[in-house]
Order: structure tokens, then C-alpha cells, then sequence
């Protein structure tokens, strides 16, 4: 049975690939990540002859080389891989720039067909393409297409098939023999390293790997290590050809190579190529005058990022008001299906399943903000907005190892108070730079997402109440300025030696997305994020209900509470005793009357004031009697049973109160932070802290949940948690808050963050780093503040504000330390041809003061 053919679908970023791919594909559509690697790969269904191929859509990519993740992954995609054939996407109005990456598939001898796109934005700019002779000058079939329209989809299926008369794919088994690069002076070079790689079975193309190999490529001298015998003898040798060329022609292998192809793609798009005298001034230019002016380009970007962020996160958040009560429908249904809970204690089956559920609908509660938050993000690339964005922000951010691709993902995780870690870890994929997506997977956490606002907002309104905003400023604020130095941080230290890209930036035409093209990438992404996070985060669940509950409560204790309960019980029923209502509980019905007073406390607080009066006739209905003690009317005897019924009720809660704070106690997770106190004692941290900040590792809001239940609400009705919290930590201090503000700021991302940091950085080791580094850094950081200002004699807020200016100023230092990137010494592609620089891409002259275009960028 012959086997399915294979075509790769290859282009730069914003060439338009992704809507070649929808174009060709259609519904039939599958995403995945590359073995091994977190790039995603996304394949598809397509007919030829009337037989199915599939359509690899491999990494967007400038070039071929081994700079970034995704450069390597499209690279040995095509050379293990060895596809039927390569579709290469290219934009019309910019030929040149597109034809660099299309002359290094055409030597890997790869049959090539390209596509060539966005001709409608070619000719609004007056620009006019010969494709019989590029065709003839390439060696390859050329194909107009514009993506968004579906021209040139019938084409290019001819052309794949091999109906086109004179294609290289039916007639050429060698293709773009045509389009062989004169690399000059170099010949007599490549020609060596070819004739002593002559007699290796490399599965590769000669040439190409010689080329390669002068170039210095790191990968290409893996390959010839793991097939060549006397790898050293040979080494040896190429690096004397390399020094031999080096010092003959004044010029760097891989530069002197990088600018033959510069120079060979501009003689072909010369000759190809018809523009007009003087350029028309497109509606891209004109927007690009405004949205990358120097001034009004980061306001505008500020607007997109508060549009972006208001939409996605404060709407999605009003969506979940309407998905929640769904998510509670399953919950109840759950615990319908599970044992009823006891007197005083819940059945383990029924804690476990409800957890478990709670856990899930946790994750899936987040699906609103995700839905408006992906197709958000897709319409910005579709529109040609993202690299703009990245643009703008690189300048900034690059001087602290991170990418101007960065700006999304911090915004997303919070920059100012209320994102969301997850999907600003997530957005990291965009980042085509290895070590600064590491660098910006590992500072996201430490922005402030809004599961740990409630934390805050405790501690700011207990022990700052007369600064609220102040305080709140600080915290929004000072987070900033403690991740960025720890990004450069990193990037001088554990992510040194991770490649760096060079940072190129290609600035596409605007583009008006298409409906389809949004949608069908909106869900694709989420449905990567329910498949990959939400099945482990089940898994995460069972461990820490495990860690909650086990070994549980003594027997001695379980019987104590038993026996609290029995008393209870008895002062309900001597309440009652001179009532009509005593007969009735005779038998034991305690529990089903407590279970129906709580069924309607909860169904009265979400039926509202039109639904008082259905609500009343469905319980009056389901028990005349239960009904007539939880709402007693204005009947002397129900009133007197109906106070000792709420009596009853309120001390079963405290009972089971008090036992779930003991089990916390005894569980592992409650001792381990009493074992923690000796070390976290200098942050001011007690074994109740601990244990908040151990429970919110599973979730950031846990930790307001199990202070909550630590410091029991006793005492006075209706005492808050602040008065709780006050009444039971009398030797709390402002100082002591702010310590645990700082570390909480500073605290690793919770589980779910974590695995998505494990699945964007695609090793655990990183997810464990995430975790570890993080915690040592914010205990050191929380205890150096809280002693420290102790020592000083220092109150909580002038700490606070002490501290504020030392990280403003460790800031300033580390952006000022030159960090020595070997990718900023490589060739930028436009250097050294002076008569072919690109165009600034607000369509000014270079050095513009408005768009503070350079050659380098």
C-alpha cells in the first residue's frame, strides 16, 4: 500500500501561511506539538488526485539555520522527514526579504512550490511580478495566491499534483537545479569539504551540508559526528579551511555566505520585479506613522493591551456569572450521586468526588476568559498588530534578557494587579527567542494575578487601612520591578548559554481577519489548553486531597466531637420539648432536617427576590412540616423551634469547623508547617502561614480559604476574617504583613501555572526551577525585610517604602549591565547591502525620529 504523501508548508512570519494552510485544508485540521519539544505543529487533510496528502504547517522562520527552537525544528522537519514536496509562502510585496529562505530550500534539493502570496497588497503598492521568470530563474512552480480570498487554491493544487506543465515536482528529480547559489570565492572551500564527505552515506545533500559546515553550524557538525568515522581528523580540517577563508577574503564564513544569498535573491527580485518611480504611500505606511511614533506608538499600545485586557479578563470574568451555575449543576449532580454527608462529618467518597469536582470546574471556569482572550490575540496577528507590538517593547525589554514578544505574556500574567499566570504562560509560545521565553515562562508567575488579590486585599485592609491606595500602588507596582532583575539575572547566569536569536522584525501589511481564520485558531488553542492542562490538573487533585486529608483525625478527637454533637442534638430537642414539634424527632430525623434547612439557605441565596415566592412552594412542597421551622411565620411555637433549628445548624458548622481545621493539623501538609516554622520564623511567618501558603500551591486563592478556617470566625456574629485574624495573631504587625505580601508576590506559580510552565518550557526541570527558586527567593527576600526593618527599628510602612526604592534602584543597575550576546554580533541581513535596505516601516527615511527606525532593527 503506498504511503500518504507528506508536504511541508514553509514561510517566514506574516507571510500569510497560516491562511494558505486554512486554504488548502480546510476543516481537517489537526494540532500537536513536535516530539519532545513544546513548538506546536499543526497538520491537515488535503486531496490530490483524488487521493489525501498531508499538510505539515511547519514554524514560521527567517531562516534555516540553528539560531531558535522553531529554525531547528522546520530544519529537521525537511531533512529526516524528506516531504514530496514544499509549499513556500512568500509575501508579493516584499519578494526580496522572502527569497532568502526560499534559496536555502532550494539547496537542501527539496521540490519547492511557491506561493506566491498577498498579491492584492502588491499591486495597491504599484508592484508588479513576472512569474513565468521567476519560475524559470527558480527552478520551481510560482503560484499567485491572496490567502484570505481563496485565489490561487486550484493552482496550487495543480502544481503540488505535478499537472503543470514544466514543473520541477513531475520532471525535475533534482529541483531548483536552476537556482544554484555562485557562492564565489568560496567555491573551491565547499568543494573540499564536499570531496571528503563524498564517500559518507549522510542522507543529506552534499552541498548543502557543506555550506553549512562553512557556516559553522553547530547542528550540521553534530550530523557529520554521528556519521563520519574520524570526526576529529575532520574537524580539524574544516576548521583550517574556515581560518584559510577567513584570512584570504577578510570576512567571516557565515557572513561572507548569508550576503552571497542577500545578494543572489536581490538579483532575482530585481529582475522579477517592476515597482513603480516612486512608491505609493499604502494605508500600512500611513497607520504605521501613528501606531510606531515614538510618542504616540506606546500609547496606543498601552490602549490595545487595556482593551485586550479589560475584555478578556474583566468581561470574561462577568461571563463566568452565567458558566459557574452550569459548573455547580455538575457539581450537585456529583454529590447526588455520592453518599450523603453524616451529622458532623462528610463520608471520604463524597469529599473526595466533590473536590475532585471542584478542582476541574476551577480549570474550566477559566474557558470564557480563554475564549475571548485567544480570539483577542488572533485578531492582532491576523490584522499584523503583534510584531508592532513586539517592535515597540523589544527596546526596553531586551536590556534585561527578555524579547519584545514578552510584552503579551507579562500583561496577561499581570503586570498591574488582576491577570492570570496560565495564560501568560501559555502566550509564551510566541516567543521565537530560547532564552528569553525561558526567562519571561519564569518571571511570568511573579506577576500579580488576581487569585492572589484576596490575599492582599486582607492584609492591606487589616493592617493598612489608612493607606489603602498607597499600599495597593506599591504591590501593583513593585512586582514589576522585581522580575525584571530577575530576568537579567537569569539570562547572565542559568540561561546564559541558551541561543539567543537575533532579533528580526518583519512588519507585515494590516490585514482585515477573516471570521474563519479567527475562530478556527481561537479554538484550536482551546482546545490545547483543556486537553493538556486540565487532565493533569486531575491528576494534581488526588495528590493534594491525599496530602489534606491523610492521616486524619485521632479517635480520641472523633469521639469528642461525637460526643458535641450529641449535646447539640439534646439542647434541640429540650427546646422543643414543650412544642407540637417534639413528637417528630423522636424517631432521629435531626439530619434530614438540618440537610433540608441547608438545602434552602443555599437555594435562597441564589433565587433573588422574583424567585422568593417558586422557591417557598417547592420546599413547602417537598416538606410541609421542615418548612414550617424555616419559615415560621408569625406562630409562637414554630418561631421558638424555627431559633432553636438555627442554634443547631450554626454549632454543626462549628463542629465541623473545628474539625476540618484539626484535620489540616494533623494532616502531612499541616505538619510540615509546623516543621517549617524554625526556617520561615525570620520572615514572621507562624505555623498557621505555612499552612495557608503550603494549601495555596494547589490554588493562590486557597490561602485567604484556610486562613479562614484557621482563625475559625469565632467569637462575636458575624466577625470578619480581618477581626478574626486580628483577634487571633495579637502579635501581627504591619511589618509582618508586608513581609508576607513580598513573599507572596515572589511565591511559585500554583499547580496548574506550573504544569503549563512544564509544558511551555517542555521539561520538568524548568517546572521544578519555577517552583524552588522562586520559594528560596521570596523567603530570603520576605526575611531580609522583616528582620532587617526590625533591626532598623523601621514600622511596616516605612519598610514598605524603603524597600520600593531599593528595587527601583536594582532595576536601573541591571538594565545598565551589558549582557553579551553572541547573537547581536551576528550578521542582521541588511548590514552589508547597502543598496538593498528595507524599507523603515513607517515609509520614512532611515534614522527617522518618529518611528526610530535603524538599519540593525
Amino acid at each position: 500500500m503506498k504511503a500518504r504523501r507528506r508536504i511541508g508548508l514553509a514561510g517566514q512570519p506574516n507571510a500569510g501561511k497560516s491562511t494558505v494552510f486554512n486554504l488548502l485544508t480546510g476543516a481537517r485540521q489537526f494540532v500537536a506539538n513536535y516530539p519532545g519539544v513544546t513548538v506546536e505543529k499543526k497538520s491537515g487533510i488535503l486531496t490530490l488526485d483524488g487521493t489525501t496528502a498531508e499538510l505539515v504547517d511547519l514554524p514560521g522562520t527567517y531562516s534555516l539555520t540553528s539560531y531558535s527552537l522553531e529554525e531547528r525544528v522546520a530544519r529537521d522537519f525537511l531533512l529526516r522527514e524528506r516531504p514530496d514536496a514544499i509549499i513556500n509562502v512568500v509575501d508579493a510585496s516584499n519578494l526580496r526579504r522572502h527569497l532568502y529562505l526560499t534559496l536555502q530550500l532550494l539547496e537542501m534539493e527539496l521540490p519547492v512550490v511557491l506561493a506566491l502570496n498577498m498579491m492584492d497588497v502588491a499591486t495597491r503598492r504599484g508592484i508588479t511580478i513576472d512569474t513565468p521568470l521567476l519560475s524559470r530563474s527558480l527552478g520551481s512552480a510560482v503560484v499567485p495566491t491572496v490567502g484570505p480570498r481563496g485565489t490561487g487554491r486550484e493552482a496550487l493544487l495543480e502544481a503540488l499534483a505535478g499537472d503543470t506543465p514544466g514543473d520541477t515536482l513531475a520532471g525535475n528529480p533534482r529541483a531548483g537545479a536552476a537556482a544554484r547559489i555562485d557562492y564565489g570565492e568560496m567555491e573551491p572551500f565547499l568543494a573540499q569539504v564536499e570531496s571528503v564527505l563524498g564517500a559518507q552515506d549522510l542522507r543529506v545533500p552534499k552541498r548543502w551540508l557543506a555550506v553549512k559546515l562553512m557556516e559553522g553550524d553547530s547542528e550540521a557538525r553534530r550530523l557529520v559526528q554521528e556519521n563520519v568515522p574520524d570526526f576529529e581528523t575532520f574537524l580539524q580540517s574544516l576548521g583550517d579551511s574556515r581560518t584559510a577563508f577567513s584570512e584570504t577574503i577578510g570576512e567571516a564564513p557565515d557572513k561572507y555566505i548569508a550576503l552571497r544569498r542577500h545578494l543572489y535573491a536581490q538579483q532575482i527580485a530585481r529582475a522579477c520585479t517592476a515597482t513603480p518611480e516612486r512608491p505609493r504611500t499604502t494605508l500600512s505606511d500611513t497607520l504605521d506613522r501613528l501606531v510606531l511614533n515614538r510618542w504616540l506608538g506606546p500609547l496606543i499600545l498601552v490602549g490595545i493591551i487595556y482593551a485586550l485586557y479589560h475584555l478578556s479578563i474583566v468581561q470574561g470574568y462577568r461571563l463566568t456569572e452565567y458558566t459557574w451555575p452550569l459548573l455547580a449543576k455538575v457539581r450537585t449532580l456529583a454529590a447526588s450521586l455520592t453518599p450523603a454527608p453524616g451529622l458532623f462529618e462528610v463520608p471520604l467518597v463524597t469529599s473526595f468526588v466533590l473536590w475532585f469536582v471542584d478542582s476541574i470546574n476551577a480549570m474550566l471556569n477559566y474557558i470564557p476568559i480563554f475564549c475571548i482572550l485567544f480570539c483577542l490575540i488572533a485578531i492582532l496577528e491576523d490584522s499584523g498588530y503583534m510584531p508592532r507590538m513586539a517592535f515597540i517593547m523589544d527596546r526596553i525589554f531586551r536590556r534585561f534578557g527578555l524579547h519584545g514578544h514578552s510584552t503579551l505574556p507579562l500583561i496577561l500574567g499581570g503586570v498591574f494587579v488582576g491577570g492570570c499566570a496560565i495564560p501568560g504562560v501559555m502566550a509564551c509560545r510566541a516567543i521565537p527567542d530560547e532564552r528569553s521565553r525561558l526567562a519571561t515562562i519564569l518571571i511570568v508567575p511573579m506577576m500579580n494575578c488576581l487569585a492572589k488579590v484576596p490575599l492582599y486585599m486582607l492584609l492591606i485592609n487589616t493592617y493598612f487601612s489608612e493607606y489603602k491606595g498607597p499600599a495597593l500602588f506599591f504591590i501593583a507596582t513593585v512586582t514589576l520591578f522585581m522580575a525584571l532583575p530577575t530576568a537579567k539575572a537569569l539570562s547572565l547566569t542559568v540561561l546564559r548559554h541558551k541561543e539567543s536569536a537575533p532579533f528580526i522584525m518583519e512588519l507585515p501589511a494590516y490585514h482585515l481577519p477573516t471570521v474563519g481564520g479567527v475562530l478556527r485558531r481561537t479554538f484550536e488553542r482551546l482546545w490545547l489548553f483543556i486537553r493538556k492542562i486540565i487532565t493533569v490538573v486531575a491528576v494534581v487533585a488526588v495528590v493534594i486531597f491525599a496530602l489534606l486529608q491523610f492521616p486524619g483525625l485521632p479517635p480520641a478527637s472523633s469521639a469528642v466531637y461525637a460526643s458535641r454533637m450529641q449535646a447539640s442534638l439534646k439542647t434541640f430537642d429540650q427546646a422543643i420539648s414543650a412544642t407540637r414539634y417534639a413528637p417528630s424527632f423522636t424517631q432521629g430525623e435531626h439530619l434530614a432536617l438540618i440537610l433540608y434547612a441547608e438545602d434552602y439557605r443555599a437555594a435562597r441565596l441564589g433565587a433573588g427576590p422574583n424567585g422568593q415566592s417558586t422557591l417557598d412552594a417547592a420546599f413547602r412542597q417537598r416538606n410541609p412540616l421542615f418548612f414550617e421551622l424555616v419559615q415560621p411565620g408569625d406562630d409562637r411555637e414554630a418561631r421558638q423551634a424555627g431559633r432553636a433549628l438555627k442554634r443547631l445548624v450554626k454549632e454543626r458548622r462549628g463542629i465541623m469547623r473545628d474539625m476540618q481545621k484539626e484535620r489540616i493539623d494533623c494532616s502531612i501538609l499541616g505538619r510540615i508547617g509546623y516543621a517549617l516554622e524554625p526556617l520561615t520564623r525570620y520572615a514572621g511567618f507562624n505555623w498557621r502561614i505555612n499552612v495557608a501558603l503550603l494549601s495555596s500551591f494547589a490554588a493562590k486563592e486557597s490561602s485567604v480559604a484556610t486562613l479562614g478556617a484557621l482563625y475559625r470566625q469565632g467569637g462575636a456574629e458575624g466577625e470578619s476574617l480581618e477581626e478574626g485574624m486580628q483577634r487571633t495573631e495579637t502579635g501581627f504587625t504591619p511589618l509582618h504583613a508586608l513581609a508576607l505580601m513580598i513573599f507572596m508576590a515572589l511565591f511559585p506559580p500554583c499547580i496548574p501555572a506550573a504544569i503549563a510552565v512544564r509544558l511551555q518550557s517542555g521539561a520538568t526541570r524548568w517546572m521544578l526551577f519555577a517552583i524552588f527558586i522562586p520559594t528560596l527567593l521570596g523567603l530570603t527576600v520576605a526575611s531580609l525585610v522583616f528582620s532587617g526593618a526590625r533591626l532598623l527599628g523601621l514600622s511596616g510602612w516605612q519598610a514598605m517604602w524603603v524597600f520600593y526604592a531599593i528595587a527601583v534602584a536594582l532595576t536601573l543597575v541591571m538594565a545598565a549591565i551589558r549582557d553579551a550576546d553572541p547573537a547581536d554580533e551576528d550578521l542582521t541581513e541588511e548590514e552589508d547591502i547597502p543598496e538593498s535596505l528595507p524599507a523603515p516601516p513607517c515609509g520614512c527615511a532611515a534614522g527617522c525620529p518618529g518611528c526610530g527606525y535603524n538599519k540593525k532593527t
